[in-house]
């Protein structure tokens, strides 16, 4: 499932650039985005094996911690834990997994 690839792919990069992160920001925020990033994950995988009338609901739920996600990422981004070249790498995963989310959500209706 490509959206499942790109996302597991999302979060082998996030959790390079979070071991660069100052202690204190590495237990707060830092760690509240792979939770994220996680649950993304995880209702994704269930959502591909529940019947088609089924996925809606989880996938409405993946969509939902991923837009979180995205403002957490923003704002590592602004309070400067997070450079400009690296917030450019994941913003761009981050896109394309959000078309990805459009395109499987429009696929259900």
């Amino acid at each position: 499932m490509p959206i499942l690839k790109k996302t597991i792919e999302l979060y082998k990069t996030y959790y390079g650039y979070a071991q660069l992160f100052p202690k204190k920001d590495k237990y707060t925020i830092a760690a509240t985005c792979e939770r994220y990033i996680i649950s993304t994950i995880e209702l994704l995988l269930e959502a591909s094996y529940l019947p088609k009338e089924q996925k809606r609901a989880v996938l409405l739920a993946a969509n939902n911690k991923f837009e979180a996600l995205k403002i957490f990422i923003r704002l590592l981004h602004e309070l400067h834990i997070l450079d400009q070249k690296k917030y450019l790498t994941l913003q761009t995963t981050i896109q394309e997994i959000g078309r990805m989310f459009g395109g499987w959500m429009k696929s259900l209706t």
